[in-house]
């Protein structure tokens, strides 16, 4: 069946921006008249979509803020959404989106962003930093006394999609080990060539480090390493961490809270390598700082282990100290990589290269349906 005759639909947990967001986006691209069924979605994304975003009462909910924090509302709500009328349906979730219902004859395809954080892998950083403020407590004990069946709920979820897609080969091993389900690895959308267009040729000195400032991407690391080393690191964004990322700098971290779209390619394109400290599920900023050509220094773990390779596009530090990211740090040299190789694996992650494996994939699935 043509993609122009089939009746899609695509479901997604929220959209306020970010990583997951861009995965929409594509999929928009791709089924443009399909409508976006989401918990609730902020005016600017409401208008990229093309007014195409259906909403549930969280929409209104009087306490925005606390929206994103209260998943049993959200289970709720994708849990009763039926979706009958579909010939296929795309969920993009690493939360309650895939548990919506679909009809026998529907296909549900789960593009899985990872098992819900909350209640697998993440479980612990939750509970230390839950992001209630001064309500923190209560958020602890509510997650502490309901964490038992809401991850039995989250399994029986995902086992509603017809199919599971992981965003990584991270991912594809975490879905097998909470949810027990097989699943292909398609990588998310990376947006290579913006990174590409705004080429300075002057001579790469320092580090950068770049993302939302929160403890488990552990930049930490990279601004404690680079202080005891005395060497240059730019720190890119801001978050929860922010205060204390600047308590622990020494005089060569600068920190750059503001920064224009711009403004991160030219700070790509002029640093020596990027450090990433963090376990990420993917880690789309890494993906952008290869296609500016820059070398990326890794945990080695998560997402990283689909994309570095050691002496080619990057180098692994084992162990999250200060003391691992430090003996890589001492040793490398940054003419050791070639600047087009590095661009050249980053450009295997690029949006079009998204599209067309999802679009095979759908393909598949649907003469194997048919």
């Amino acid at each position: 069946m043509a993609n122009k005759k089939l009746r899609v639909a695509i479901v997604c947990d929220w959209l306020i921006g970010g990583g997951a967001e861009r995965v929409v986006l594509e999929l928009h691209r791709l089924y443009p008249e399909a409508p976006i069924y989401t918990s609730y979605c902020t005016a600017e994304w409401r208008q990229k979509f093309d007014g195409k975003v259906m909403t549930g009462y969280l929409q209104h909910w009087p306490f925005s803020r606390l929206r994103k924090f209260i998943p049993m509302l959200r289970v709720h709500w994708f849990s009763h959404l039926r979706l009958d009328g579909y010939d296929l349906v795309i969920s993009s979730s690493g939360a309650e989106a895939k548990a919506v219902l679909t009809h026998s004859q529907t296909i549900h395809i789960c593009y899985c962003l990872a098992p819900t954080h909350y209640y697998w892998s993440r479980y612990e950083q939750y509970m230390q930093s839950p992001g209630f403020g001064a309500f923190n407590w209560l958020a602890r004990l509510g997650l502490r006394l309901l964490i038992s069946p809401m991850r039995r709920w989250d399994k029986r979820a995902a086992q509603r999609p017809d199919y599971m897609i992981a965003i990584s080969s991270h991912i594809q091993k975490e879905i097998k080990k909470y949810y027990g389900r097989d699943s292909v690895i398609i990588h998310p959308p990376v947006e290579t060539r913006r990174f590409r267009a705004i080429k300075d040729n002057g001579k790469r000195g320092g580090f950068v480090a770049a993302g939302r400032q929160t403890a488990y991407k552990r930049i930490d690391l990279a601004v404690a390493a680079c202080t005891q080393l005395n060497v240059p690191l730019t720190v890119i964004g801001n978050g929860p961490e922010h205060v204390r990322l600047v308590k622990i700098a020494g005089p060569t971290i600068s920190f750059q809270t503001s920064t224009s779209d711009n403004e991160v390619v030219k700070y790509f394109q002029q640093a020596e390598a990027f450090i990433f400290p963090g376990l990420d599920d993917f880690g789309i900023v890494a993906v952008e700082a290869m296609a500016a050509g820059m070398p990326v220094i890794a945990y080695q773990d998560g997402g990283a282990l689909d994309y570095v390779i050691p002496g080619k596009t990057g180098e692994f530090f084992a162990r999250q100290t200060v003391e691992s990211l430090t003996g890589i740090l001492k040793n490398f040299d940054e003419t050791a990589y070639s600047e087009s190789a590095v661009q050249h694996q980053a450009s295997r992650f690029d949006t079009a290269h998204f599209r067309q494996a999802l679009q095979d994939y759908i393909t598949k699935v649907l003469k194997a349906r048919s």
